[in-house]
């Protein structure tokens, strides 16, 4: 059998599309191989040519005319014009055999190299023919499988290994999904079970009185109202992951001290003491999200306190950067579950006292609004107990307001060194501390 039969059936047998990227590298293998071939043989010829053409280069001399009048081309014994002209001829046609044997040749080259071109083309693409196999046949159900591709450190190599990465980070996105999802329909899950079981309860006593029905109902909407507040706190959740359409520039300080003062009261009851250090700083962005952002770290820093405790509130220009750090005294955090309080649902303590307050939302909303402004938060756990947690916008002057497009949420690179905010001194007993015009409790 010819190799260009064995070449048209390996063809047939691989059931690739005529435009697959095999075919097209065996082609320009091929072709290649032809394009050189033909200058390497052409150059080759011509060579000869010359060769052969100088070499009969050569003055050519009439012979003296024979007796009888007779032309010395038809005289019996030859000449040396005669040995001359029959050489001439026979390099020509030493140069048209050498001609004939060369096409040949490069025919014959030229099919040698599209069968080794199709099975060299083979070898390299199939990593990417197990890249495609893994990639039909992953669902979201099997996305612990990885390709795991041996061989040198190559391109190919390398996409191996971005593709494995990917569907580490899909598992687990997918994962946190899933978790999301119980753990939302659990908390959604407990008010209504407690509004219906009010209910029952309240119907199923005949001595019902007034009092009882009014009580009954106060705990009814009460339930409502968490389920509200959880139900506000998804959709900000969800808004806050979908990105910022436009971005308008607003006053970070101005705005962090409104939330300060809207929360006073509840820390008075609480026995915890803000000492606010806020300085003019310019973000860009969607000021109520922002203003979310600011809520969600002061009421985590005082729910997340002790009696006679404070919280550290500092806003300013760091580096061309709008930043809000909020640091809280409180229940020492082991440094290995502060990435876990990000969570959505995750408190540091599950038991049930620990849920009467808070729906385990907070920081997973501060964070994905802080994605959303593409700006960096920083957590850092402090030995004698609390959290400093840092946000940082960008600087307006390094994106122009406002974008039309939705930016793109990165998430912070592992590794980037966190700023770490100073501590405060702390005045002496007895002596009320100014901080911009304002004294602090």
């Amino acid at each position: 059998m010819s190799v260009f039969a064995r070449l048209s059936r390996r063809l047939l047998r691989s059931g690739r599309p005529r435009g697959s990227v095999r075919l097209r590298l065996t082609l320009l293998y091929g072709g290649l191989f032809l394009a050189s071939g033909a200058a390497l043989l052409a150059l080759t010829y011509w060579q000869v040519a010359i060769k052969i053409r100088s070499a009969a280069a050569v003055d050519f001399h009439e012979a003296p005319a024979v007796a009888g009048g007779k032309d010395p081309a038809e005289a019996l014994e030859p000449t040396p014009g005669n040995t001359r002209r029959a050489l001439v001829d026979d390099k020509a046609a030493l140069l048209d055999d050498l001609l004939n044997r060369f096409g040949i040749t490069l025919a014959v080259m030229v099919v040698v190299s599209i069968a080794l071109g199709w099975i060299v083309a083979g070898r390299i693409l199939r990593p990417l023919q197990t890249i495609t196999a893994a990639a039909q046949e992953i669902s979201a159900t099997s996305l612990h499988q990885r390709l795991d591709l041996d061989g040198p450190a190559d391109e190919l190599k390398e996409l191996g290994d971005t593709f494995d990465s990917l569907l580490s980070r899909l598992e687990s996105s997918f994962e946190a999904q899933r978790r999301f999802v119980a753990n939302a329909s659990h908390e959604l899950r407990t008010p209504l079970a407690r509004q219906r079981t009010l209910g029952q309860v309240v119907l199923a006593d005949p001595d019902a009185t007034v009092e009882s029905l009014r009580a009954a109902h106060e705990r009814i909407l009460a339930a409502g109202a968490q389920q509200e507040r959880l139900i506000e706190a998804l959709l900000t959740l969800a808004r806050s992951q979908g990105g910022i359409d436009v971005r308008e520039p607003f006053d970070l300080a101005r705005l962090t001290q409104e939330v300060i003062d809207s929360r006073e009261v509840d820390a008075e009851q609480r026995a915890v003491v803000f000492l606010p250090a806020v300085s003019a700083a310019t973000a860009a962005g969607h000021r109520n999200l922002t203003e979310r952002l600011i809520t969600n770290l002061v009421d985590n820093a005082l729910r997340h306190n002790a009696r006679g405790g404070r919280v550290d509130v500092t806003v300013g220009t760091v580096d061309g950067r709008a930043t809000i750090t909020v640091a809280n005294t409180g229940p020492v955090v082991p440094p290995d579950q502060v990435a876990r309080l990000f969570q959505p649902f995750q408190r540091l303590d599950a038991t049930r006292a620990a849920r009467t307050e808070g729906l385990g939302l907070g920081l997973s909303i501060v964070q994905a609004i802080a994605y959303a402004h593409d700006a960096t938060v920083t957590t850092r756990a402090r030995p004698e107990g609390g959290l400093t947690i840092a946000v940082a916008f960008p600087s307006v002057s390094e994106r122009p307001v406002p974008p039309r497009a939705v930016p793109e949420r990165v998430a912070p690179s592992p590794g980037v060194p966190e700023r770490v905010v100073p501590e405060r001194v702390t005045p002496s007993p007895g002596v009320p501390e100014r901080v911009n015009g304002r004294r602090s409790r």
